[in-house]
């Protein structure tokens, strides 16, 4: 049964650890991404794909600080936009070969995406989100002054910080729906979206960075989408993980995982946003989430791996009987 499918990867998919990350090293490694897309388009499916753009993001603003004097410096809004644009060709480009490869031909378009958040949002009365590249103590003190900008100290240096409010609209969400109803494979809100404040009159945009899962939480939530598919690095999420009690978790309902949250399972770091993306698409009316890697998400789809998350226990039963449908 065809469905639609709201699938978030991250940044790294394209850089992975230790790369250096050059756009060559990211078309090669958008491959991957491309493949399971297609996959998912010749079982009969629709895609929306979000992708992260931490790495890349970081990359714009060392190239916009370190051309200053020759060029004009990048707010970080346009930062996230020119990334959107970057990430968007890497994912088309594979996209369109792996579609020639595995015959499986559907348009694919990449939106420019603004998420709208609110001003009074507390996010904006404290920076936590460190972005961009370290710097040593004497340029991060020169920056500070130079930019007001806000600086942390860490294990590799200085590292400027910003806010990371909440997203609350996706502006070009009547966009983003026309082109799926219109059959189209739709890659948007990279790296969160451009963060946006609206002042009654047009859209401003706003030095922050929203968290990328939580936008394509809120995108798989408006669009209704059937299943919310969520990358991460690993097959399985893990309770008590690299514990002598780690033991994978395969299907679970809402509540189940809420509690295991609670209970601080899933550090903030790591799986914790992607496991409170999914609590909030499926505490939004969505009913099944997936939680997997890259590599094994077209078979999780399938029901055959991953992690599963439903809104009720009367949304699957047992992971046979959930395989056996789809």
């Amino acid at each position: 049964m065809s469905k639609l499918i709201l699938l978030a990867v991250g940044g790294n998919a394209l850089i992975k650890a230790n790369e250096k990350g050059t756009a060559e090293l990211q078309f090669q490694n958008a491959i991957e991404t491309a493949t399971t897309v297609v996959n998912l388009i010749k079982a009969g499916h629709r895609v929306v794909l979000t992708h992260g753009n931490g790495p890349q993001v970081g990359a714009t603003l060392t190239r916009s600080e370190m051309a200053a004097q020759y060029s004009y410096r990048m707010p970080l809004d346009v930062c996230v936009a020119a990334t959107q644009g970057e990430i968007g060709y890497y994912l088309q480009y594979a996209m369109w070969q792996m579609m020639q490869k595995m015959h499986a031909y559907v348009p694919v378009v990449s939106l420019v995406t603004q998420v709208r958040v609110d001003r009074h949002d507390p996010a904006f009365t404290r920076r936590t989100k460190p972005i961009g590249p370290f710097y040593t103590k004497e340029v991060a003190d020169e920056y500070q002054k130079q930019f007001q900008w806000e600086m942390i100290e860490d294990s590799h240096g200085y590292r400027r910080v910003v806010s990371s409010p909440e997203p609350k609209e996706i502006v070009e969400l009547d966009a983003i729906r026309a082109c799926v109803n219109r059959g189209l494979v739709v890659i948007a809100g990279g790296g969160g979206g451009i963060p946006v404040f609206n002042d009654h009159v047009t859209e401003k945009g706003v030095e922050a960075v929203i968290d990328k899962d939580l936008t394509s939480s809120l995108l798989a939530t408006q669009l209704n989408a059937d299943v919310f598919a969520i990358a991460t690095e690993v097959e399985y999420v893990f309770v008590d993980y690299q514990k002598p009690t780690q033991h994978r978790l395969d299907s679970t309902t809402a509540e189940e995982c809420r509690e295991l949250y609670k209970q601080g399972q899933f550090p903030a770091g790591s799986m914790g946003p992607k496991v409170k993306a999914a609590l909030l698409y499926l505490e939004r009316g969505g009913k099944h989430a997936i939680i997997s890697d890259i590599e094994h998400l077209s078979e999780a789809i399938k029901g055959k791996t991953g992690t599963h998350i439903f809104a009720s226990r009367d949304d699957f039963g047992s992971r046979a009987e959930y395989s056996s449908k789809h």
